[in-house]
């Protein structure tokens, strides 16, 4: 990493909503890291864990998240978010605040915000990223209306908008990242995933389970599979999410289950598995499309998009999707292996974002 006094230094901060944000933006970095940027992040918690795996090397600056409270059931998700506005808020004028002392501080360039609202500022670049233009809820019509004008009201305060995907009908997102009505100032710079597609791995599994999202619903789907697939004739690896608690056990002969793997074992683990159980994650979902791998997916009860992905991306054949509401295992794994399942092709390439970082470090160098 290049640290002389004319390497830009760019800020990183991904939203504490899953994992799915911060493993986005790995590819991200590196092609920062690799054009002589310095790379500073800013996270808490099992997010800085994980990206601290990634980049050990790198200066991670402690800010809160927005700590979102999730509900035990689904059918209360929505409500549990819509209470949470005002903690939302009072933590985006948090970071706007924190921000000004940040980029005096460490004298920062740019700042790359995946999906925290408060990180524009008026003196410096800054890109805002998100696959959801539209905010699904349980709701619809009018509150969505009135998510995605509050949504387009802070992305118009930033420089510029990226949105990891494709533009026109061959898309991952549907209506989440192709609504009607689009921001200004907005670029689509494909598929976002960290792993790399390789023909060289042997087969290891026959299934991989990804456990990831939000509690409480991500220790409900770990004990629902951890019951249900002790009496199943597999090989399988299950990897539970928890960055910041490694550890490895037996579940049987045949299955293990570790708590997190780097983006390197993890990349191999997908490669090796003939079918992978994950939920509908967006990020999961880019990954998955990269690989070219047939997946069961089990959107997080109560979350719209997750709901809304899965029935999409089924309807066009990519992917395999079912409620987590009486979900059993085997007869999941049955139906898979009768689904008429799809690639993800796409005529443009699947690293075009790496282009887009270039422009806009160009665009920095000039200024």
């Amino acid at each position: 990493m290049s640290t002389t006094p004319t390497a830009r230094k760019i800020l990183v901060v991904p939203l504490d909503w899953g994992l799915g944000h911060a493993t986005r933006d790995i590819p991200l970095i590196h092609e920062m890291l690799n054009a002589g940027c310095e790379v500073f992040i800013a996270a808490e918690g099992k997010h800085a864990a994980l990206l601290r795996q990634e980049f050990p090397q790198l200066t991670i600056l402690p800010l809160p998240g927005y700590r979102i409270l999730y509900a035990q059931k689904g059918k209360f998700f929505g409500w549990k978010i819509i209470q949470q506005i005002p903690k939302i808020f009072r933590t985006i004028r948090y970071e706007q605040r924190w921000l000004k002392k940040i980029v005096a501080e460490y004298q920062i360039d740019a700042v790359i915000s995946d999906n925290r609202f408060g990180l524009y500022h008026k003196d410096i670049p800054t890109v805002f990223i998100t696959h959801q233009l539209l905010i699904k809820t349980p709701f619809g019509g009018a509150i969505e209306r009135f998510l995605q004008k509050a949504n387009y009201h802070f992305i118009r305060k930033y420089s510029a908008c990226w949105v990891p995907d494709f533009p026109g009908d061959n898309n991952l997102s549907g209506e989440l990242a192709h609504p009607a009505h689009l921001p200004p100032q907005l670029t689509y710079i494909g598929c976002l995933s960290r792993f790399e597609p390789r023909t060289d791995v042997p087969k290891k599994y026959d299934l991989l389970v990804l456990i990831s999202g939000p509690e409480p619903q991500r220790t409900n789907l770990e004990q629902m599979i951890l019951e249900q697939i002790r009496s199943l004739p597999i090989t399988a690896l299950i990897v539970s999410g928890k960055p910041d608690m490694p550890q490895q056990s037996g579940v049987t002969p045949n299955v293990t289950q570790v708590n997190h793997l780097n983006a390197t074992q993890l990349n191999e683990a997908m490669l090796a598995s003939d079918i992978i159980l994950s939920r509908s994650g967006y990020t999961t979902l880019m990954d998955l499309a990269k690989l070219n791998k047939k997946a069961i997916l089990i959107p997080t009860p109560g979350q719209s998009e997750q709901v809304y992905l899965g029935e999409y991306l089924m309807e066009k054949g990519y992917f395999y999707s079912l409620p987590q509401e009486k979900f059993d295992l085997k007869t999941a794994l049955d139906a898979a292996a009768k689904f008429p399942f799809r690639s993800f092709h796409h005529e443009q390439d699947m690293n075009q974002y790496k282009q887009v970082v270039h422009q806009f470090l160009e665009q920095l160098k000039k200024k």
